[in-house]
């Protein structure tokens, strides 16, 4: 009774009845030991006493509590929630009315009313004006992706679908875990699902956990997560996740626009291009030359150059199909006036090759280059229509290229941390993209600041090459400046993108920034050697409590089993390794589930790990010190 005289009185818009009701309703709800309620139940929750109440306005007004527990209500925050519903309703044509649109119009480009229809506007509850922008077209066709991607996974069916008009996606996802399986679906095995928490009621520790593995595994599909952390994602920060979720989509979209998995798009180098030319292109572009071929193909008059303003009209994508699989798709179309309902029928023809996804009749018509991109991806993925290549001379240096995969797995993992210290451009073919020196010296100037004098950088580019050999020189010099072995490395074979010496420089830079990280969080500052980490290994997995076997260096044969590493894992946190998960057998498959299992523990911790299962296994003592190294970073700085 005097709760409900206290709520009444600290909100008069509530009657004492009403509060009553809100009382009695919120103590008849699923609660946890706290007496709090779980965010995600929050709607249903509120619409039980007022089921009129939509989705996104039940968020709006919860995102204007201060709550006590993130992801928790209580009962004080639960009648706030109404309370603030109600007085919306006393004072409608408030912020979300016209009176406020003017204002945001000027966030993030909208200039037009109709712009500002399909954006949410996101203020800041801590900073007035700090606002961002949620494009609802892109909110909505992801999560549509989400519903189609994971529906039937068994840990999260009872979640799905989501829906995709309301702002729910944010508050799904807040938990890691589908986000999670979102990663898993665009790049399969990243993530071992046993080291996952799961289950309708987790606490805030396991939510931290859980976005940790995305995190770091986001980082280690190619993702950008600069300053985004477990806690931004489990706060459900709207424009951070749709980022997120936009990048892990389009990761999946771009795996298999890759000349080693087509070799036919050799077909699209233009007149006098090289192999290494091509190869430099990112996997928008080669999306375009595709669309470019195929309308040459048909003998259309047009081409594109974008993902917008050139296809806004449908007639490029009424072409396009019609070329792809012409039985199914006409060019009837074209003669429909209404760009709305041409694009309409341009998109019925894709619904029957099975590729009516990502965009609508409206995003097709204003233009939406995420949404667009991802529908040619699409088409690319399903219908790549390229004709195999024919035994010829002409393509010895594709040959050559196909051949040449020894280097890969390192090459790769190399990319990866390249692109998490946040490097311009992005690498995506290592060989390719570090011959201009430009890559090279951003990363020597993140981890030794100061140590490149850009005024001596050329940096206008496309460089010719006697300018990408004076930057490599550079990079060169300032490796050596570091006391980095470079040895009969010269800038030329950097920009000739030799194998062999690229990966050395780039791998002194790496294991360089690891050192210095564990150097800044020692006690004395002094250098870490191969040899302490080494010993630090050793000694945490022997205080695991198991039977461990000792290494004596970082190409030690044992590892390959991943019991030690896993030792490691549960000496610097009892319990997070189940013992019942390690496999006891000695079979490829055995090692390998040991090693995604190692990984995964590794990236739950909070670690940032670049290295595959097979790179384990196999025992390649440069990424097994990178995994040590960054467990011994995490370990140091806990302490």
């Amino acid at each position: 009774m005097a709760d409900i005289q206290r709520l009444a009185k600290k909100h008069p818009v509530l009657k004492p009845w009403d509060v009553e009701t809100i009382v009695n309703t919120f103590n008849s709800l699923d609660l946890d030991t706290n007496r709090g309620l779980d965010q995600r139940h929050l709607v249903p929750a509120v619409q039980k006493i007022e089921s009129e109440r939509q989705y996104d306005d039940i968020r709006a007004a919860l995102k204007k509590v201060e709550v006590c527990r993130p992801g928790m209500v209580e009962l004080d925050e639960f009648v706030e929630v109404i309370a603030i519903l109600r007085e919306s309703d006393a004072g409608s044509g408030g912020a979300g009315g016209a009176a406020g649109k003017p204002a945001a119009l000027a966030f993030e480009g909208i200039t037009s009313d109709r712009a500002y229809e399909r954006r949410t506007i996101l203020q800041s509850r801590q900073n007035a004006s700090s606002a961002h922008t949620i494009n609802e077209d892109e909110r909505e066709e992801f999560t549509n992706h989400v519903n189609l991607a994971l529906a039937g996974d068994k840990d999260i069916d009872y979640r799905l679908p989501i829906d995709p008009h309301t702002m729910q996606i944010f508050d799904e996802t807040r938990d890691g875990l589908i986000l999670s399986k979102l990663i898993n679906y665009s790049t399969p095995d990243t993530i071992d699902e046993r080291v996952l928490n799961r289950g309708r009621k987790l606490s805030p520790f396991q939510v931290t956990e859980n976005n940790n593995v995305v995190i770091n595994s986001a980082k280690a599909i190619g993702c950008s997560v600069v300053n985004i952390g477990s806690q931004d994602l489990a706060e459900g920060r709207e424009h951070l996740l749709l980022g997120l979720i936009w990048q892990i989509i389009k990761i999946g979209l771009f795996a298999n626009i890759d000349i080693k998995l087509h070799p036919e798009l050799y077909r699209l180098l233009e007149d006098g291009e090289t192999l290494e030319d091509f190869l430099k292109l990112p996997a928008d572009a080669i999306l375009l030359r595709w669309f470019n071929y195929h309308l040459a193909a048909a003998g259309w008059h047009r081409r594109v150059s974008n993902f917008s303003g050139d296809i806004k009209d449908s007639e490029n994508y009424i072409v396009l199909l019609s070329q792809l699989v012409p039985s199914q798709c006409s060019r009837d179309a074209l003669h429909e006036a209404d760009l709305t309902e041409r694009a309409e029928r341009m998109l019925q023809g894709a619904d029957r090759i099975g590729c009516r996804r990502y965009v609508s009749p409206k995003t097709v018509v204003n233009g939406n280059p995420k949404l667009n991109l991802a529908f040619v991806a699409h088409l690319f993925n399903t219908h790549p229509c390229l004709e195999p290549l024919e035994e010829s001379a002409d393509h010895a240096e594709l040959d050559d290229y196909l051949f040449r995969d020894e280097y890969d797995r390192e090459a790769r993992a190399f990319a990866l941390w390249l692109n998490s210290l946040n490097v311009d451009p992005f690498v995506n073919y290592l060989f390719e993209d570090v011959k201009n020196g430009l890559v090279l010296l951003q990363a020597f100037d993140k981890i030794f600041p100061g140590s490149v004098n850009w005024r001596k950088v050329n940096t206008r580019t496309p460089l010719t090459r006697f300018k990408q050999i004076e930057n490599t020189n550079n990079a060169v010099d300032v490796g050596k400046a570091h006391k980095f072995s470079l040895v009969g490395i010269q800038g030329a074979d950097i920009t000739d993108g030799v194998p062999t010496l690229v990966l050395a420089i780039v791998w002194q830079l790496m294991r360089a920034n690891i050192v210095q990280t564990l150097a800044s969080l020692s006690t004395d500052g002094r250098e870490v050697t191969d040899r302490d980490m080494i010993d630090w290994a050793n000694k945490t997995a022997a205080s695991s409590g198991s039977s461990a076997t000792r290494i004596r260096s970082f190409s030690d044969p044992s590892l390959a089993s991943g019991h030690f590493l896993l030792d490691v894992l549960n000496g610097m946190k009892h319990g997070i390794v189940d013992p019942q998960l390690i496999a006891t057998g000695n079979t490829d498959d055995d090692l390998k589930l040991n090693a995604k299992y190692a990984i995964s523990i590794a990236r739950k911790l909070g670690a940032t790990i670049f290295l595959l299962p097979e790179d384990i296994v196999e025992v390649k003592p440069k990424m097994i010190l990178t995994f040590i190294g960054s467990l011994m970073a995490i370990d140091h700085n806990r302490k």
